[in-house]
């Protein structure tokens, strides 16, 4: 068996393997012990591959490339801290909330989504690129609707759903249109038709359905309004992993179509991109001003991250990939680091602004670690945040798209000013009445540390972003 073809496959054994540990074991302890093993057994391979020959073709439809290695670490990654996040909600209530249940299933789901992220990544043709990002959406359904006794959270799964059916329509309509105007579902084959008649109908027909479809999925404007009542409604744990693993998905569908299919039309899609990922930031930015709800509060956040990534598309191929795959490693870790901060909080209280006072005196580390992730997030040197942006504006400049960086930069002071919000609510407000007493775990406490390291860290030390553009070349 070829090497490069492992980890897809042991990801793809790995979700059934751990509910049956639960079934035979009836207990979900060791079903987590083997799902982290098993995902660092795959990032292991993953890491020994990705300097590797590329590309390697399996079963005609099934590509593993440098990129795609390297991607797949970071869909691994963000799996890894999304178990380790909700097993505290599978061990006691938060936020109010009764705790979560069948936390082997809650796993085997999330592995299921990860790996729908590993067949986008590997497509080289219409019907896997499609069935990957809905492998990769499906299982978010579920997710969302997880605790059962919370009518908010069904509530936002129902919404998810809904909206979600609708992306899938628009893909389906897409997709339909760009079969029917090559011909063929090979991505290279589509590439070339397109690039034979760039002015077809039909070719713009379904380039306009397809962005309408993962614009949802996305959370661009103006197809972001499901995002703030679903991040809001769902699990803490399904919220972290919306953010990121969800996130990501999208984003890889678009990066395969734009510079695939669409490479030829790519400077025709620029004046496109950059419109809506002017409005996406802003509107993300000026939604996150008024929240109160710390879920809801990232939802916005999230939705202006959107617009960021998508400014580094208008960029050239090679510095796109790059600026993207740094970008996602220090969002991924600055996200979750806000994310088991909030965690931490919400274990005795509400997970809202209001739970953040006086937190600095209760625990000044967990004060220091979210005020490092806010202003990593927020793109403040010298944390990884800021060199992240600045890599994403840098693809942005070599397409010479100067206005939409003067945009992106003055909205950035915006996003500053929401992200203090945080930092002033751990710092300087005070309490109205006696805090809840925090709990924390050792294993939280282990994390948080190592996240607000690595996010101290990686924006001043060059061995990560030299190795990833060395990667994608």
């Amino acid at each position: 068996m070829n090497a490069f073809l492992i980890p897809d496959l042991l990801l793809l054994l790995t979700p059934f393997l751990v509910i049956a540990i639960r079934i035979f074991t009836r207990n979900s302890k060791p079903a987590f012990i083997f799902a982290n093993l098993s995902f660092l057994v795959i990032f292991v391979f993953l890491n020994r591959l990705v300097l590797g020959d590329e590309p390697h073709i399996f079963f005609s439809t099934w590509k593993v490339d440098r990129f795609g290695v390297l991607m797949r670490e970071i869909l691994i990654l963000g799996a890894f801290l999304g178990v380790w996040f909700a097993k505290d909600y599978f061990d006691h209530r938060a936020d109010h909330k009764s705790k979560l249940t069948q936390m082997a299933e809650y796993i085997a789901a999330l592995m299921f989504a990860t790996f729908g992220g590993f067949a986008v990544l590997s497509a080289t043709e219409l019907l896997t690129l499609f069935l990957g990002l809905e492998i990769a959406t499906v299982p978010m359904y579920a997710l969302t609707a997880w605790n059962k006794t919370d009518p908010n959270g069904s509530e936002a799964g129902t919404k998810f759903i809904l909206m979600g059916s609708v992306a899938t329509a628009f893909e389906l309509f897409g997709l339909s249109y760009l079969y029917g105007f090559a011909g063929t579902l090979e991505l290279s084959l589509i590439a070339d038709a397109v690039a034979q008649n760039m002015h077809s109908p039909l070719l713009w027909i379904s380039v306009l359905f397809l962005i309408c479809g993962i614009g949802f999925k996305l959370t661009l404007f103006p197809f972001y309004t499901w995002a703030p009542d679903v991040y809001d409604g769902a699990p803490t744990p399904t919220t972290a992993v919306l953010s990121v693993t969800s996130k990501l998905v999208a984003v890889i569908f678009l990066m395969v179509l734009i510079f695939g299919p669409f490479a030829a039309i790519h400077s025709e899609l620029i004046p496109f991109l950059s419109l809506l990922a002017a409005i996406t930031l802003f509107v993300g930015n000026l939604g996150a001003l008024k929240q109160n709800r710390l879920r809801r509060f990232m939802a916005y956040s999230s939705i202006s991250q959107a617009g960021y990534i998508l400014i580094a598309l208008i960029g050239p191929e090679s510095l796109a990939r790059g600026a993207v795959a740094y970008y996602f490693v220090v969002y991924t870790i600055a996200n979750y680091l806000a994310f088991f901060i909030f965690g931490v909080i919400g274990r005795n209280r509400s997970e809202t602004f209001e739970s953040l006072r006086g937190l600095s005196k209760q625990s000044p580390v967990l004060a220091v670690a979210l005020a490092v992730a806010a202003f990593s997030l927020a793109g403040i040197p010298p944390l990884a945040g800021f060199l992240g942006k600045f890599f994403l504006f840098y693809s942005a400049a070599e397409a010479k798209g100067y206005a939409l960086i003067l945009f992106a930069v003055l909205n950035n002071v915006i996003a500053l000013y929401y992200y203090i919000q945080l930092i002033k609510a751990a710092w300087v407000d005070e309490p109205e009445t006696e805090p809840e007493p925090l709990a924390i775990t050792l294993r939280q406490k282990v994390v948080i540390i190592v996240l607000m390291i690595g996010t101290l860290t990686i924006g001043v030390l060059p061995f990560l972003n030299t190795n990833i553009f060395r990667i994608v070349g």
